[in-house]
């Protein structure tokens, strides 16, 4: 195995999802705040582009979080008990997520977004334009516990409970 490895974050994730949520994650927009000492010229070119490629870190989480063995997404026993690395959230071991919003508009240091699922706040680790072409290949498949989970996901209004 390499040593640890030590990452900057890059930005710094400005408004958007106050709380953490499992769902409703839609419609929300947030600023992507890049380093005030990074050159503007670093985002040369990215206003060219609908979607990003976004990795952030879950901050809020702790390593006490981490959960290294099988469970129920969400601990619900209707779904089957699966792997940390099956699970799209804060208990894998590094606490590092992936995200593809939907870039807005490029101003200075701020790349204002739509539909990016972090809190306030969260380190931003790299960015970089969504190339389809670089997506997934061929038929992509999920078994339906998935859909199931995720319906509400996207979904920019809450139903009251």
């Amino acid at each position: 195995m390499p040593d640890a490895y030590s990452i900057t974050p890059v930005a710094t994730v400005v408004g958007g999802h106050h709380r953490v949520a499992d769902d409703y994650q839609g419609g929300v927009e947030s600023i992507i705040r890049l380093r005030a000492d990074y050159q503007l010229d670093t985002l040369a070119g990215l206003e060219e582009f609908s979607h990003l490629q976004v990795l952030w870190h879950f901050h809020l989480g702790t390593p006490s979080d981490v959960a290294l063995h099988a469970r129920s997404p969400r601990n619900n026993p209707a779904w089957p008990a699966t792997g940390t690395f099956v699970h799209r959230n804060h208990r894998r071991p590094n606490r590092l997520a992936v995200s593809h919003p939907r870039l807005l508009r490029v101003d200075g240091h701020d790349l204002h977004v739509t539909d990016l699922d972090t809190v306030d706040g969260t380190p931003v680790y790299d960015i970089s334009p969504w190339f389809p072409v670089m997506g997934p290949r061929g038929a992509v498949r999920t078994p339906a516990w998935v859909d199931e989970m995720l319906h509400d996901y996207w979904s920019d209004t809450r139903v009251d409970d």
